[in-house]
C-alpha cells in the first residue's frame, strides 16, 4: 500500500503559533522519491515552517504529514531518520571534523570499522578527505558548509532537509555550492527538500518548485514551467525579472484576451485567469522577450516607448523605458552593433509576440 503513495505527503496541514493566525493553511503537498523540491518564497510565507514540521522540531496544529505511507506527527526528530543541513553549519566546535560525521553513526551503534568507511566516503563525496583532523574553527565557511552537507549524508539517510544553507557563503562560493549540491543529489538519487529565499538558486538546483505566499503554496511546478507560464501576478513578479502593465479586459477569444491599456492602446495577450469583461489585469511580459524598434513592427504587440536610462553589463545592455505610464519598463538587450544609436531621450517603441504576454490576475 505504502508504495502507491508519494514518499512525503503534507495532508491538509495548517500552523498557527498562537490558535488565531494561520502560518501555513490547508497545505496538501506530494514529494517523490528522488526529488529535489524547493519551498521557495518572501521572509514570512510559512516555507520554513513547512519544512520544520517534517523535520519534528514543530508540529502540526492540524493535518497529518506522512513519510513513505506512514504518519509521522507524533514521532521525535532523531526517530525519523532525516538528514539536516541548516544555514548556521550546526557543527560541534569541540569535535573534529571526522568526529561530527562520526556522531550520527554513533548514535545509530554502528561499528567502528564501518563508521570509519562512511565517515571517509563522505568526506569524498564532498571533497573534504584532507579536512578530517580539522576543528570547524580551522575550516572557512563554504568548507564548513560541506561538512554539515557530508554529515546529513553520512548515515544514507533517504530524506534529506536544508534550511537555507547557502545564506552565509558570498555569490561565486555559493553558485558553486548549488551545483555540487545539484549533482551530489542526481548522483545519490536522495530526495532533498530545500528551503530558500532565493529564486535563482531554485531554478538552477530543482526538480520542482512550491512558491509559498502568505502560507499559501501559489504554484507548484517545473523551473521552466514557473518561469514561463506563471500562474498568477505574485509568482510572475518572484520568480525572475518582469514587466508589468495593468489594465482592463475589453474582449476574450480563443484563449487570448484583448486589454485596454486607455489613452496607451490595446494589446493582446495570452489569458492565464478568468477576468470578467472590463476588470482589471495585470500583464506579464519578461525584459528578454521584449524588444526596442525605432518603429512599429507588423505581425507583433506594440507600444509606444522613450528610453529613460541605460546599463552596460557586458554580454547585454539593460534598458529602462517609460511604456504606458510605467517608467520601470525593463528590456534586456543582447549587445550588438545595433545597440550602439540606443540613448537616453530616443523614442521609439516596445515589441514582444503575443503569446510572450501573459494576462494574469490584477494586484
Amino acid at each position: 500500500m505504502a508504495s502507491n503513495l508519494p514518499f512525503v505527503r503534507y495532508d491538509n496541514v495548517q500552523k498557527s503559533y498562537d490558535g488565531e493566525s494561520l502560518v501555513v493553511k490547508n497545505l496538501n503537498l506530494d514529494i517523490e522519491k528522488g526529488e529535489f523540491v524547493t519551498m521557495l518564497g518572501p521572509s514570512g510565507s510559512g516555507k520554513t515552517t513547512c519544512l520544520m514540521m517534517l523535520a519534528g522540531f514543530e508540529t502540526a496544529t492540524h493535518g497529518d504529514i506522512l513519510l513513505d505511507g506512514k504518519p509521522i506527527n507524533n514521532i521525535p526528530p532523531h526517530r525519523r531518520g532525516i538528514g539536516m543541513v541548516f544555514q548556521n553549519y550546526a557543527l560541534f566546535p569541540h569535535m573534529t571534523v571526522n568526529e561530527n560525521l562520526a556522531f550520527p553513526l554513533k548514535v545509530r551503534k554502528m561499528d567502528k570499522a564501518e563508521t570509519e568507511a562512511k565517515v571517509k566516503r563522505a568526506l569524498e563525496m564532498v571533497q573534504m578527505e584532507a579536512f578530517g583532523d580539522r576543528k570547524p574553527a580551522q575550516l572557512s565557511g563554504g568548507q564548513q558548509q560541506r561538512i554539515a552537507l557530508a554529515r546529513a549524508l553520512v548515515f544514507e539517510p533517504e530524506l534529506v532537509l536544508m534550511d537555507e544553507p547557502l545564506g552565509a557563503l558570498d555569490k561565486q562560493l555559493r553558485e558553486h555550492m548549488q551545483y555540487e549540491i545539484k549533482h551530489i543529489h542526481e548522483s545519490l538519487g536522495v530526495t532533498v527538500v530545500y528551503v530558500t529565499h532565493d529564486q535563482s538558486e531554485a531554478l538552477t538546483m530543482s526538480n520542482r518548485i512550491a512558491v509559498f505566499n502568505d502560507g499559501v503554496v501559489q504554484q507548484l511546478a517545473d523551473p521552466v514551467t514557473l518561469y514561463e507560464r506563471p500562474e498568477n501576478a505574485f509568482v510572475a513578479q518572484f520568480i525572475g525579472e518582469n514587466n508589468t502593465l495593468v489594465g482592463k479586459v475589453s474582449s476574450t477569444k480563443a484563449g487570448k484576451v484583448e486589454v485596454d491599456l486607455g489613452k496607451h492602446g490595446k494589446v493582446q495577450a495570452v489569458k492565464v485567469v478568468d477576468v470578467p469583461k472590463d476588470g482589471q489585469t495585470t500583464l506579464s511580459i519578461r525584459p528578454e522577450r521584449v524588444a526596442f524598434e525605432e518603429k512599429a513592427p507588423k505581425g507583433k504587440m506594440s507600444l509606444p516607448a522613450k528610453v529613460l536610462e541605460l546599463i552596460y553589463l557586458g554580454d547585454h545592455i539593460r534598458c529602462r523605458m517609460s511604456v504606458a505610464g510605467n517608467d520601470e519598463f525593463i528590456a534586456k538587450i543582447p549587445n550588438s552593433n545595433k545597440t550602439i544609436s540606443l540613448a537616453p531621450g530616443k523614442n521609439g517603441f516596445v515589441s514582444w509576440n503575443i503569446d510572450d504576454c501573459r494576462a494574469l490576475d490584477y494586484s
